[in-house]
């Protein structure tokens, strides 16, 4: 009956989710539900306080400075002028001739840079449609555009990359975000060339048959784009060089070479390996949201503003992510669990890399969420992998590069809330555009993460 009654919570939080419900009241309900149905009535309070704020609480220590930092550095890169200038520098150098590539490009080109997935769409939905306009492009092609530059290889395959989904492994599996940087280089490859020519060839068949861009009510002149209060394009592109520059440097040099000793002496119980890759992306993301400061010093409108509203944006998505954790370690406490386990675990028994792959799939797609999903499987699951990886001998940094490609496949079904949001953002709905954004961020990264693990089967961790 526990086994049932888990099953039964995953597919309402599904269900709810794609309603629109908030996962903050969501994550708890549903965890409850599972306790109940699992006859743990009497437990539930003990479980809620100390088993899922427990987990929600442990989640936000470790990864909150990211989210905090990660939504600030978004909006001042949006507010400076540098988004707008970055944009435009790929729509001048490209041409509307090439305007599926131009936005796939300049999402990309944010989104390593470590920006808000949120914030590039909006930044880039305003140029997107005046060049699909001029290409004569249909305009329900924007949304995939725009999810395969923000969405997919710079969230989860590039070497370095900030995003939060990069930084999760990092403690479950002692690696950095710059694991199996070979083979992530590769994954992002074969997720940019599926998509960039699976959009291409539905542009084509679109112009081929007349379609053109379609009539819709953007309430804009298409003539022309201002760049607002855009800055010069070599020092739009510094704080994004920046923070993967800082991030390499100390995730290599400065941290493996120096002396921690004074810091284990002062925190027993703290190991410096696990701490690392975190301390090496809070730390650039402070250094870069100060250079942003200083380089758009006379352009700032109102800078406590931006501020602001930077800090507040981060609060949704980490306490969302964290409600999920809480969830996941709800779960992972009922004795139906441990069927669950060792039935994700019996996956391909002989590759725990494929096992792996398919339980972050499962749970991004169910939680609707790359995050969400890849931080309740490691909540759950992270120490079985690590322990057979060992016993594979399976380099971390493969597990690591894995579980995020992985994560970042299922977690965009149509009830995910980026994709909603999305496509509210480009004035469309599932019906005239999902099938595109399906195909660049679930088909590609399903056969990026297959692509790493053959790979990565063969040749081991490079």
């Amino acid at each position: 009956m526990s086994t049932i009654a888990i099953v039964l919570s995953l597919l309402m939080l599904m269900y709810f989710a794609y309603r629109g419900i908030s996962v903050l009241i969501l994550a708890p309900i549903m965890a409850a539900l599972a306790v109940i149905l699992s006859g743990d009535f009497s437990l539930m309070a003990p479980i809620y306080t100390e088993t899922f704020m427990g987990a929600l609480g442990n989640y936000l220590l470790k990864f909150f400075p990211v989210f905090l930092l990660g939504a600030l550095f978004g909006q001042l890169i949006a507010d400076s002028g540098a988004a707008s200038s970055i944009a435009h520098w790929f729509m001048r150098i490209l041409g509307p001739k090439h305007a599926i590539l131009t936005v796939v490009l300049a999402c990309g080109a944010l989104t390593y840079g470590g920006v808000s997935l949120f914030v590039v769409a909006f930044a880039i939905y305003p140029i997107a449609k005046v060049m699909f306009y001029k290409a004569g492009i249909p305009k329900r092609i924007i949304p995939g555009a725009i999810a395969l530059g923000a969405f997919t290889f710079t969230m989860t395959a590039l070497p370095g990359t900030p995003a939060i989904q990069n930084a999760i492994p990092i403690p479950y599996y002692q690696t950095n975000v710059f694991a199996a940087p070979g083979l992530g280089i590769i994954g992002a490859l074969v997720m940019f060339v599926f998509g960039w020519l699976w959009l291409a060839s539905r542009a084509n068949k679109a112009v081929a048959n007349g379609e053109g861009y379609g009539n819709h009510n953007d309430g804009v002149e298409f003539e022309n784009v201002e760049e607002h209060n855009a800055m010069p394009v070599l020092l739009a592109f510094s704080p994004l060089i920046l923070v993967i520059a800082l991030n390499a440097l100390l995730t290599y040099i400065v941290f493996p070479n120096a002396d921690l000793s004074a810091v284990t002496a002062k925190f027993p119980s703290l190991v410096p390996a696990k701490n690392i890759g975190l301390w090496s992306i809070i730390i650039s993301l402070i250094v870069s949201c100060l250079w942003l400061i200083v380089i758009a010093w006379k352009r700032w409108q109102d800078l406590a503003g931006t501020i602001n509203k930077g800090s507040l944006g981060s609060m949704l998505p980490a306490f969302n992510t964290a409600s999920e954790v809480g969830y996941g370690a709800v779960i992972a406490s009922l004795a139906g669990f441990a069927l669950i386990k060792e039935f994700v675990l019996g996956v391909a028994p002989g590759n725990p890399l494929i096992s792996e792959a398919v339980a972050m799939s499962a749970l991004a797609g169910i939680t609707g969420s790359s995050s969400g999903g890849l931080s309740i499987a490691l909540q759950t699951l992270g120490a079985d992998y690590l322990r057979l990886a060992v016993e594979h001998g399976i380099n971390p940094e493969l597990l690591h590069r894995v579980a995020v490609i992985a994560a970042g496949g299922f977690d965009t079904l149509p009830h995910c809330g980026a994709i909603i949001t999305l496509l509210s953002i480009c004035g469309l709905n599932h019906r005239q555009s999902y099938a595109n954004i399906a195909m660049v961020t679930i088909t590609g990264p399903v056969l990026a993460v297959a692509t790493v693990i053959i790979l990565g089967t063969l040749f081991g961790s490079f």
